[in-house]
């Protein structure tokens, strides 16, 4: 009896294996060939799945995406607000091996999208993404009337977010910030956004 093959889970393999490229040799070693090596392919049956380096890296974009989204949902709801948007956020930052590969999955498309539209459209959605979770946070908080200052649209309150999360996983990336400065400032951010505790 032929073997069943599962498509998707070989596209994801694929997409492991462009995330471990990446961040061991960074994005520009990245190409069919040697996506193909990593995961121990021929070039021939990976390009069944991907023709082009923009889709392999479109694929790991799209994995770390899901993988993030996956636990951020997964996150125990403890009924503490401040503890959700805390964690949820953390999810997104360098703090560790796991999360570091995949912030610099995330971030590889920033200069590679300036000469490529396509790469361009990979890097708008993991903005998208990370603005979406931003925004959810914000509208959580506005619900529930801890935010610190309601004077604030809340659109402009999440881009801010958004740019103090990103931020600080660039300075994290850069290795400018350690993991505990990263969550010291994050918790300091938090502190002025969210209403204090009585």
């Amino acid at each position: 009896m032929p073997k069943i093959v599962d498509h998707g889970e070989r596209r994801t393999e694929l997409a492991e294996a462009v995330c471990r490229v990446i961040a061991r040799d960074g994005v520009q070693e990245v190409s069919v060939r040697t996506v193909a090596a990593e995961a121990g392919w021929s070039t021939g049956t990976l390009r069944y799945y991907f023709t082009s380096r923009a889709e392999l890296l479109a694929s790991a974009c799209a994995l770390v995406i899901e993988r993030v989204s996956a636990r951020i949902g997964e996150l125990r709801q403890t009924g503490d607000i401040r503890w959700t948007v805390r964690a949820a956020l953390l999810e997104t930052m360098p703090l560790d091996a796991r999360r570091r590969t995949e912030e610099t999955v995330a971030f590889s498309f920033l200069a590679l999208g300036l000469g490529d539209p396509a790469l361009a459209a990979v890097q708008r959605t993991h903005f998208e993404a990370m603005y979406r979770l931003c925004r959810s946070l914000i509208d959580a908080l506005g619900d529930l009337n801890l935010l610190a200052d309601n004077a604030i649209p809340r659109e402009a309150a999440a881009r801010r977010l958004h740019a103090v999360v990103d931020g600080l996983a660039l300075q994290g990336l850069a290795r400018h910030l350690d993991p505990k400065e990263m969550t010291a400032q994050l918790d300091s951010y938090l502190n002025d956004l969210i209403v204090p505790e009585n």
